[in-house]
């Protein structure tokens, strides 16, 4: 099917890596992040060693920049964002990333929450759909995240592990509908805009609420990135409709990392076994194991199928389809 993963986080390069995706005949949107924590290390070496990944997987990988939104009130911010972007463009990239520090943690000096549909950040939204170009946009988080610990959740590790961004202890920051109604509003706001909204919009939980945006919304596609959990513990029947209904609106992705400390055969491993796990579940109906349950996988239609995995990433991520003929 020639998959596309159109959500992994690559900063290391191996020529390991670059195997496994021409034996897969696989295609991968490398995704950068802008954050205080660091998390994938300060954005100039993140770029850096993103587009090192992308160069050492020759037709097999696409950039997705980001910018710094911490910068969001200098006077200059929104101009330089765009040339910034535009060179962006112009040296490759096919798509930008925003994340869920926007409507999470950034702040005016007066303590006002900045929100993704800000006046500040128009400019840029206006800058990706004139140039053609999509919007992978993590806003909010799992309904997890605002409830009390369950051990059963698919998150309660990261939460656990990263209580900075566990809402349930923070009830001072604004609630997920709060952030998701003003990502609505940049939907509307920017008809021409392409957005993919990363980890199924988050709106994990019911896909009746994704429904409803696909309807609302015809700018508007969701990835599966670190969120086919949510899909398989959700009734069968109802998701295999789901996808069948929107089978043009949701685009394959993982999350996967490959990072600087990591082993390359555990990282290999990791990411072997992920896309096994997934093609186990959408393709076929098989039982899978996952948290004391016995899951039966969806057996979707192969045009479907092909959809999921190849033809939305080609529609929604204008540009990886240089990548994924």
């Amino acid at each position: 099917m020639q998959p596309v993963d159109t959500h992994v986080h690559a900063f290391k390069s191996d020529p390991a890596f670059a195997d496994l995706m021409a034996r897969l005949r696989l295609r991968v949107l490398d995704i950068c992040v802008a954050d205080k924590q660091g998390i994938y290390g300060a954005l100039a070496a993140q770029l850096a060693r993103a587009k090192a990944f992308v160069g050492a997987s020759p037709g097999h990988a696409k950039l997705c920049v980001t910018f710094n939104p911490f910068t969001f009130q200098h006077k200059d911010f929104a101009q330089h964002t765009v040339k910034q972007l535009h060179q962006e463009f112009s040296d490759g990239a096919v798509a930008v990333k925003i994340w869920k520090n926007i409507g999470m943690e950034l702040k005016t000096p007066d303590g006002r929450y900045v929100m993704p549909d800000d006046p500040a950040f128009a400019p840029i939204y206006r800058e990706i759909a004139a140039e053609n170009k999509t919007l992978v946009a993590h806003v909010a988080e799992p309904s997890s995240c605002w409830e009390p610990p369950n051990p059963d959740s698919p998150d309660y590790d990261y939460y656990k592990e990263n209580p900075e961004w566990y809402m349930y202890l923070h009830p001072d920051h604004p609630r997920k509908e709060v952030i998701l109604a003003a990502r609505d509003r940049l939907l509307a706001e920017n008809p021409k805009l392409r957005v993919v909204g990363a980890h199924l919009g988050s709106m994990e939980t019911d896909v009746d609420e994704i429904a409803k945006r696909f309807d609302r919304y015809p700018n508007f596609a969701v990835d599966t990135a670190a969120r086919m959990e949510y899909l398989m513990l959700a009734p069968r029947e109802k998701v295999r409709n789901f996808l069948i209904q929107y089978q043009d609106r949701v685009v394959y992705g993982t999350d996967l990392e490959f990072l600087a400390n990591e082993t390359t055969p555990d990282a290999l491993k990791d990411w072997q076994d992920t896309y096994a796990r997934d093609w186990k579940f959408l393709a076929t109906d098989q039982t899978l194991q996952l948290r004391g349950r016995e899951i039966q996988g969806l057996k979707l239609p192969e045009p479907v199928l092909r959809r999921i995995y190849h033809d939305n990433a080609v529609h929604w991520i204008s540009g990886i389809a240089d990548a994924a003929k």
